[in-house]
């Protein structure tokens, strides 16, 4: 393979790695609810591409179980289904764990800063919610926390699974506004204090309970009983 031809497919990867992320955070913060059909030609037109690359995103996506192809439509944000869902907290559970005993980053001052901005931002979003700015901080919550795993194969898998709970997990937003400030608050005094202490195995500690409080609040307010 020549030089030009290696560097042309990295960039082709990195295209599709762009579109992919940007069309997964559009998912999970309800930007794309279910329902929402994602039109090759517009969106490759936004992102001034070819259909292909998008095509390849939407395809990646698809194995996430958050978009499906519908005939004569197309392809369809969609919703996991309850039994999806289940096995996607079961997984961050058992994810969770292992982020302070596979090769964790060391814990800096910047990463103890950020999580301390974190606390001060869900702190006062707690006195005047928004349900936009509540998925944002999440989303930068997980950021930071990803940013600490230093198993690439393991990151990849925390991204993955993030991704297919926050579709759901993000619905609850509008349902239990002062609940959900109160518990990233909860969360987030705990991740600080595992900062502070440079204490990545108690991270995945906190994620873990945290994780299984959610799944919780998902099962009581947006499954139906019998799903759940």
């Amino acid at each position: 393979m020549s030089h030009s031809t290696s560097v042309a497919s990295k960039d082709q990867k990195t295209t599709v790695d762009t579109i992919q992320s940007d069309i997964l955070q559009r998912i999970c913060f309800l930007d794309y609810p279910p329902g929402t059909p994602l039109k090759e030609a517009e969106l490759a037109s936004e992102f001034g591409v070819s259909r292909t690359p998008v095509r390849d995103a939407i395809s990646r996506i698809s194995h996430l179980g958050l978009v499906e192809t519908r005939n004569g439509v197309g392809s369809v944000v969609v919703a996991l289904p309850a039994a999806k869902i289940h096995h996607v907290y079961a997984m961050r559970l058992e994810l969770a764990g292992m982020i302070g005993t596979m090769s964790p980053r060391r814990i800096t001052d910047a990463d103890r800063r950020a999580g301390h901005a974190l606390l001060a931002a869900a702190t006062a979003l707690s006195k005047h919610f928004d349900p936009r700015h509540y998925v944002e901080l999440n989303h930068q919550l997980h950021s930071l926390i990803a940013s600490l795993i230093g198993n690439s194969a393991l990151q990849s898998f925390w991204w993955q699974t993030y991704y297919q709970a926050a579709s759901t997990w993000y619905r609850m937003a509008n349902k239990l506004r002062s609940d959900m400030t109160e518990a990233l608050v909860a969360e987030l005094r705990d991740i600080t204090t595992a900062l502070d202490n440079g204490d990545a195995a108690a991270i995945g500690f906190i994620q873990r309970t945290h994780i299984g409080y959610g799944y919780q609040r998902i099962k009581n307010h947006l499954l139906a009983p019998e799903a759940a």
